[in-house]
């Protein structure tokens, strides 16, 4: 499915993977799911508020980065989001580096390497240059900085779930629930979904 009108964000990717039934909760019926209740959410987007002004020149050196953007809004075809840092980098290409309220604990969950694709996607759309690989900083480890590729799979995956995403919001269509029944023990809209 096209999905032109579409203006699709990462966290609406994250929150489909999660459940398809958030996408229809939210932008279908419009029933807020209270986000600002998690801390995590909302410690999150503080760090990212004060990583914009703490020492903004700062250039990674040991990553090759020749120069950067902070908090950079980027538009896609049918993608939007709000990329931490796009670096630049020696060999040509730029990569996105997210900050992340957490630990490091030796993987990359899904839901990063999903979120990076995006913002690797738009960054591709938007200056045209390859994108090779991503950074995350994990604040909660002492800045600990990982770095993973960037692939065509994933890329793909993205525009994947983008078309699924529109086809639930364009035809109203409620979706098949998360098949992971402890998921919906945290759910903000368990008291409506129907199971």
């Amino acid at each position: 499915m096209e999905t032109e009108s579409l203006s699709i964000t990462p966290s609406h990717i994250i929150e489909y993977l999660y459940c398809p039934r958030y996408i229809y909760f939210m932008y279908v019926l419009s029933v807020p799911q209270r986000e600002e209740l998690y801390y995590k959410a909302m410690k999150g987007r503080e760090i990212h508020q004060r990583k914009t002004v703490v020492n903004p020149e700062y250039l990674r050196k040991k990553i090759k980065v020749i120069s950067k953007e902070v908090e950079v809004y980027l538009t896609g075809k049918n993608l939007r989001g709000i990329v931490d840092e796009v670096l630049f980098l020696s060999d040509g290409t730029a990569s996105p580096l997210d900050y992340k309220f957490a630990r490091y604990n030796e993987r990359i969950y899904k839901t990063y390497h999903t979120q990076a694709h995006c913002y690797a996607k738009l960054i591709m759309e938007n200056y045209k240059v390859g994108v090779k690989k991503a950074f995350l900083v994990f604040i909660r480890s002492k800045n600990k900085v990982v770095e993973f590729d960037i692939t065509d799979k994933g890329i793909a995956k993205v525009d994947l779930y983008i078309n699924e995403i529109g086809e639930i919001i364009e035809n109203n269509r409620f979706p098949r629930g998360t098949s992971s029944k402890s998921k919906c023990l945290t759910c903000t809209y368990r008291n409506i979904c129907v199971r």
